[in-house]
């Protein structure tokens, strides 16, 4: 056990663990209350329920008080007592239904109110993690994501019940319980609410400073083996070409170690917690049925008040025995909610303006003005000043070796970053001053690993432009060179394609990419070099698309293999983020001591 595994008391590990549990309870209590209706069916049906409860034992000790007397008795005192016996009877009937219908209103509120709550939340939650940065996906296991908002969600509905079902009218019943026995006993009332607050403190202070803290540890390792399993899974083609299934099973065993002991210390934890928990609560029933014994021996307390004490007593025993339960059970909670709540607590990296409108494209016209940016983390700028215009319709191509800003461009363009200075602009619109949604409907974007829906084909090309009809989607397909294999297909257009497109070919996929292009209609095109890895007959296919969506169209070509951008209007070279030529392939290969001349050169001998 490592010393970062048992934070010491009041070091900021455990200060910040104290400010997420706090956080994530008013987290869940704002979005109960955006749904009033619910909410507030739930809490009336508790307080129906322990109303009933607190009311009970009072009705209770009158019976075995009114059989006390002589049941053949024909004196007035009997007559009364058999009366209010009958009385206290048809008080306990009507309790009884009481609180089935108060139970019945709460558990039917709170399940609208959970799953309202959980909807809600699973929604808003995709909905943000979506919008996290490009860096943020890339450096996140996906699995572990997945496993962040489903564990959150399902926390959600075991708090709710626990704090609205449970813990509220277990709080309710003590207060009114010992507000009706202070009333009789003060000194009783006065035990009883300084033995529930000291059994309240402790349960409390040992779940947030003791049983929380290797939760929390065991939540994370959880999340790993979440992690694990996906990676392992979606490179299941890659284990296989390496025979590597015992190896994957080794790593995996190994997260799997870790996650047991972090876990099984985690339950010794909350056993721990509820033994000390269970002493409190013998110690404080035997306190009070002993001070019964006493009121009875002094005369104060006749076989009623007894029957009374003694019915509380073991109420009250049951209620904190549960409450010992429920503020584990909180916390557990709390703690598979944390990185839900994290979640939300992130601000995404990449945020529209307020204000901002649609980007309308009419021309395609791509201008940097004097753009800055520096990647976080790094000290030096990849751009310092870049300048570049791309005239409207025009076929420009970007060479330069690995990390020297080509990528970075079109990913500023479709603003997955954001610049630190100067400005991009799409037809004099400053991409900044419109909502990201909109600039990148404008720009299609073909990548050199196209990925696909685990969905149809139909679906997967109709992406580009949604509710396209069946019609717009052949026709695209048409001019992807894509129809011939799709049709040849069983289910046609209707063939689920497997996760990331594995049923399919890279040229297959490629063209599929291509028709998803071509539906979406957009005036910027963008390339990474879309045939790098085909063979020569799907390379030939997917050029002949490729020529076709260029045309009339503003086309970034991220070049790879400078034998595809002999034909393009303008080829930009850079080196390490700065423009250092610019050009025809004509211009720039008759440039003595030319970047392009020497990359076309090593090229032409490779081949």
């Amino acid at each position: 056990m490592t010393q970062t595994d048992q934070p010491r008391p009041d070091t900021p590990a455990r200060r910040a663990g104290r400010r997420d549990f706090i956080e994530a309870l008013r987290f869940v209590a704002v979005r109960w209350l955006r749904y009033p209706g619910p909410f507030w069916g739930t809490v009336l049906g508790v307080g129906l329920a322990t109303v009933t409860d607190v009311v009970t034992p009072v009705l209770a000790g009158r019976v075995v008080a009114d059989v006390a007397h002589a049941p053949g008795a024909a004196d007035p005192v009997a007559l009364a007592a058999r009366h209010d016996a009958i009385l206290m009877l048809g008080g306990l009937l009507l309790l009884g239904l009481v609180g089935v219908l108060g139970r019945r209103l709460s558990f039917i509120a709170i399940s609208h109110l959970t799953l309202r709550v959980m909807s809600e939340v699973a929604s808003t939650a995709f909905a943000r993690v979506q919008r996290f940065s490009t860096d943020w996906h890339a450096n996140t296991f996906a699995g572990s994501t997945v496993r962040r908002l489903t564990r959150g969600m399902w926390a959600i509905d075991a708090l709710d019940d626990t704090l609205l079902l449970l813990l509220l009218p277990e709080a309710a019943v003590l207060g009114g319980t010992t507000l009706v026995l202070g009333w009789h006993w003060p000194f009783m009332g006065v035990l009883l609410a300084v033995m529930t607050a000291v059994f309240a403190t402790v349960s409390v202070l040992l779940t947030l400073n003791y049983v929380a803290p290797s939760a929390r540890q065991a939540n994370r390792w959880d999340t790993r083996v979440g992690a694990t399993l996906a990676d392992a899974l979606t490179c299941n083609p890659v284990v296989k070409a390496f025979g590597a299934e015992t190896r994957e099973d080794r790593r995996l065993a190994r997260v799997l170690t870790r996650w047991r002991g972090r876990t099984l210390r985690s339950w010794v934890r909350g056993t721990d917690s509820g033994n000390i928990q269970n002493l409190l609560n013998t110690a404080m029933r035997i306190s009070l049925i002993a001070c019964a014994i006493i009121l009875w021996w002094a005369g104060k307390a006749g076989p009623g008040d007894v029957a009374y004490i003694l019915t509380m007593v073991f109420l009250v025993q049951g209620y904190l025995r549960d409450i010992g339960q429920q503020v584990s059970v909180v916390q557990r909670s709390v703690n598979e909610m944390e990185e839900l709540v994290a979640i939300f607590a992130r601000a995404p990296d990449v945020a529209d303006h307020p204000g901002a409108g649609p980007l309308r494209v009419t021309r395609g016209e791509i201008r940097f003005d004097h753009v800055g940016f520096t990647y976080a983390g790094q000290d030096r700028p990849l751009f310092d000043g870049l300048t570049l215009t791309l005239a409207p319709g025009s076929r420009v191509a970007l060479v330069g070796s690995s990390g020297s800003g080509k990528t970075t461009l079109t990913k500023l363009l479709q603003r997955l970053y954001d610049i630190q200075r100067g400005t991009i602009t799409i037809d004099g619109t400053d991409i900044a001053d419109v909502t990201q949604s909109s600039l990148r409907e404008q720009i299609a974007i073909v990548p050199q690993e196209p990925i696909l829906f685990h969905r149809t084909l139909a679906e997967n090309i109709a992406y580009g432009r949604p509710g396209a009809s069946m019609d717009d989607i052949r026709e695209a397909a048409r001019l992807a060179n894509a129809a011939d294999f799709v049709e040849r297909l069983p289910q046609g257009y209707d063939t689920l394609v497997g996760e990331r497109g594995v049923k399919l070919s890279g040229g297959e996929r490629q063209r599929v990419a291509i028709a998803r292009a071509f539906i979406a209609n957009a005036r910027i095109l963008v390339f990474d070099e879309a045939t790098s890895s085909l063979d020569s007959e799907s390379e030939k296919l997917v050029q002949d698309a490729m020529e076709r969506l260029m045309e009339g169209r503003t086309v970034i070509v991220i070049a790879h293999r400078l034998s595809t951008v002999i034909g393009l209007d303008r080829i930009l070279v850079f080196s390490h983020g700065h423009l250092r030529e610019d050009g025809s392939h004509a211009a720039l290969v008759q440039r003595e001591g030319g970047i392009y001349r020497r990359l076309f050169e090593l090229q032409s001998l490779e081949g």
